[in-house]
């Protein structure tokens, strides 16, 4: 297959669109892609990139490792050139404080927009930030050497970039509280058993089963996908007979839609 033009090349961070489908992949191998803020702001201009004609978005990083998390550099006095150190962050008002994580975070909200399926791709590594950018995705495929850990515990911080709402959503608080509080690593059988990966495969088999995946998800219509993935989403935080009403509604506008009949 041909090799697509980059939209977006910079910071450890590649976007690549062919049609339907996007590809963003972390960059930076020979640092086992840790994580900076300026990585936080080019995934988060990626999402702000992707063109209408998108529907799956794989997300799959470069080397042995997915991402090691956090690049330990943030934790020096001279942190990142050009970048306010978290030492310095630390001393400022709570304010300016909520706003920089903030800003962070934005990276890791937009893969779970209705109107994109994304999949993370993880082999080898996943730590603290690495394990919640996997934990950003609709779905993850796996290889089975893959390790996920929470480490932000074990350094006196929480995870904050998203992730404990997921986390908890697939695996439960008591296992969460867990894996978060202990940071130990969960690996490719637990991970598929407890609904963190959707499937786990050896290492070769990784990209082809990204591929089936992402092929079976472009076969439905995609307006029947971005329903269902509406109606999935808010499930949590309805009631049973207010899933009834949502379903009832959803499935309105989709006969209204196949019959051609305008609301």
């Amino acid at each position: 297959m041909a090799s697509l033009d980059p939209v977006l090349d910079k910071d450890g961070v590649r976007l690549t669109v062919d049609d339907a489908i996007a590809t963003v992949t972390l960059t930076n191998p020979a640092k086992r892609n840790a994580q900076s803020p300026a990585l936080w702001r080019a995934l988060a201009e990626a999402g702000r990139l992707l063109p209408g004609s998108v529907r799956v978005v794989v997300l799959r990083a470069e080397g042995k490792s997915f991402s090691a998390g956090l690049d330990r550099q943030a934790f020096t006095p001279e942190g990142f050139e050009g970048e306010p150190s978290f030492i310095d962050l630390a001393r400022g008002g709570d304010a300016e404080l909520d706003a920089t994580i903030a800003e962070y975070q934005e990276a890791f909200t937009w893969w779970r927009r209705s109107d994109i399926v994304s999949i993370a791709a993880v082999q080898g590594h996943a730590i603290g930030a690495g394990f919640q950018l996997a934990l950003a995705c609709d779905l993850r495929v796996v290889a089975d050497d893959v390790q996920f850990a929470m480490r932000e515990t074990s350094l006196g911080l929480v995870p904050d970039l998203t992730g404990t709402h997921p986390l908890v959503g697939l695996v439960g608080y008591a296992r969460a509280l867990e894996i978060c509080a202990t940071g130990r690593f969960v690996q490719a059988e637990e991970a598929v058993s407890t609904g963190l990966a959707n499937v786990a495969v050896p290492p070769a088999e990784l990209d082809g089963a990204v591929r089936d995946l992402t092929a079976a998800l472009l076969a439905a219509p995609r307006d029947a996908v971005i329903e269902t993935k509406a109606l999935l989403q808010g499930a949590g935080e309805r009631t049973y007979e207010e899933q009834r009403v949502a379903e009832r509604a959803a499935q309105a506008r989709r006969l209204r839609d196949l019959a051609g009949i305008g609301e």
